[in-house]
């Protein structure tokens, strides 16, 4: 058995969507041939020329990183950046390099939910959703042919709320057509009116899943002309967003929490505010998350770990959490092993996957 390139981003934008990363980022492919066979997989969290050689070295052509090479457009390739020379490297040696960032953020099985899994939270919930994702589809059929329709639809992806799947409504009612000369309707014949008994379906849809359903939808309804409505919702999408929030097993004080924070996530330093109630209630997010650090007050956290938070940021909180910076690197560094389960378990015996021991962080840190 083997595997492309292709086949490869396929399974990765399944389980972390492009159109999910936010408007400023560049994940997927940055280079590289899709239709070239994996011999092996390379995981890390930035791509270095350093990643290049010792993916090489470990017999894989294939890196797959967290953080894109190429957030901007390259005008040249000279190897005056490291971003040209890691570029430069991957063509020379004809290794392919895939970036899932800000999307695989911002799906609730991301990043954020790792790094709470890591400190044990429990009743995890994404803390910012987002809104504008979500697309209502409905649809007229047959009676008789509603559940094959919406079977297709679940199965494009269709009619899930939350974590409850294969959700709809349905309404009883009567639609009546002309087919038109030279048709050949499922019902009736053409130039005769026909008054017939219909259901309307509703779903809920992820919109970027839009053409696949209604592909489903057209294969699968007994019409030559389907009615349709598709109409976008300003409805939050519980899978997506940034962050999550949980709960700690038992309240903690919170220098016993920051104790934690250094055990579990093996981190040298915490940066923090003084907080003097005892820390239950928890919000993460891997990377840079001040932005959210209002979301974490208004959601009644009671601490609120992230990366790169600023001197002036850190007043933001006003004393209601404990607000932690754990650093950016530190706060992602795992995000390899959520790599390396979808691969293993998408391509057992197909290829080796493995994660890089090249150190990225540009971080370093004297006591």
């Amino acid at each position: 058995m083997s595997a492309t390139v292709q086949d490869l981003t396929r399974a990765l934008e399944a389980w972390a969507p492009l159109p999910y990363q936010e408007s400023y980022d560049n994940a997927g492919l940055q280079c590289g041939d899709p239709q070239m066979l994996v011999k092996g997989v390379l995981i890390a969290l930035d791509c270095t020329p350093a990643v290049i050689d010792e993916a090489v070295r470990r017999g894989c052509n294939v890196v797959v990183v967290h953080h894109p090479v190429i957030f901007v457009p390259l005008k040249r390739l000279t190897g005056a950046t490291e971003v040209e020379r890691t570029i430069m490297r991957a063509l020379r040696l004809d290794v392919a390099v895939y970036a899932a960032h800000t999307n695989l953020d911002n799906v609730r099985h991301g990043v954020s939910r790792h790094l709470a899994e890591k400190l044990g939270l429990t009743s995890l919930r994404i803390l910012d959703p987002k809104p504008g994702l979500l697309g209502k589809l409905v649809t007229y059929v047959p009676p008789r042919h509603t559940e094959a329709v919406l079977q297709a639809l679940y199965a494009a992806g269709a009619g899930q709320v939350g974590d409850y799947h294969d959700c709809s409504f349905r309404l009883d009612g009567t639609g009546t057509f002309t087919p038109g000369p030279g048709t050949n309707p499922a019902v009736g014949a053409p130039n005769q009116p026909e008054t017939v008994p219909e259901q309307r379906v509703e779903v809920l849809l992820p919109l970027h899943l839009q053409h696949k359903a209604l592909a489903a939808l057209r294969q699968a309804h007994p019409y030559e002309e389907v009615a349709y409505e598709l109409i976008k919702l300003e409805n939050v999408n519980q899978e997506v967003g940034s962050g999550m929030i949980g709960e700690l097993p038992e309240a903690l004080p919170a220098r016993d929490f920051l104790r934690l924070l250094r055990e579990r996530l093996d981190v040298p330093v915490v940066k923090h505010t003084e907080f003097h109630a005892v820390i239950r209630r928890v919000a993460v997010c891997g990377g840079a998350g001040s932005f959210l650090t209002k979301k974490a007050v208004a959601a009644g956290a009671d601490a609120y770990v992230t990366g790169d938070i600023k001197y002036h940021e850190f007043f933001a909180p006003e004393g209601r959490l404990l607000l932690c910076d754990v650093g950016h690197y530190e706060s992602e560094q795992y995000t390899g092993e959520l790599f390396r389960e979808l691969l293993r378990e998408k391509f057992a015996r197909t290829f080796a996957v493995l994660l890089a021991e090249t150190p990225t962080n540009p971080v370093r840190y004297d006591f």
